[in-house]
């Protein structure tokens, strides 16, 4: 099963300690054998996500865009923790650019067209980056778990 995800980023840390552990329980009802994790590894969920994969024994696979360097949207106390998951990574695909016929830095699209299912960290909310996600894949026919535990705050 390829499992994708998409979140918020700088969430409080009581909304991080909810959904470590419902991301935790959600990985965790999959095969080890049979998950593939699919994310962009961005902060927060979609890095807790990868590391949890790799906990249960799944493998995981990383999508960087592709335009400029690989750390330019990911802030300074984030590079290193995305630089070891790209490396436990079973596999990074750089999107190539636009201009050569590629998705460049769609991202969304890029996890929608690779994965079975998506994970959803957010509450709901229209108009927002995991919104355009879940609705990517839901139009796409993919199952869309969204993932947000009571007592969760949106980001500030």
């Amino acid at each position: 099963m390829r499992v994708g995800i998409t979140g918020y980023q700088r969430l409080s840390g009581i909304t991080e300690m909810l959904v470590r552990g419902e991301l935790w329980k959600l990985v965790s009802t999959f095969g080890s054998y049979e998950l593939v994790g699919v994310s962009c590894v961005g902060e927060g969920p979609e890095s807790w996500f990868a590391r949890s994969v790799l906990e249960h024994g799944g493998k995981l696979e990383v999508i960087v865009p592709g335009g400029g360097s690989v750390f330019a949207a990911v802030g300074d106390a984030h590079r290193s923790t995305r630089l070891r998951l790209m490396n436990e990574a079973n596999a990074v695909h750089r999107l190539a650019p636009v201009a050569h016929g590629g998705l460049g830095d769609d991202t969304a699209a890029a996890l929608v067209g690779m994965v079975d299912e998506v994970i959803a960290v957010w509450d709901g909310a229209s108009g927002t980056a995991p919104a355009r996600v879940a609705e990517l894949a839901r139009r796409a026919g993919l199952y869309v778990h969204r993932l947000w535990p009571d007592g969760c705050e949106p980001p500030a």
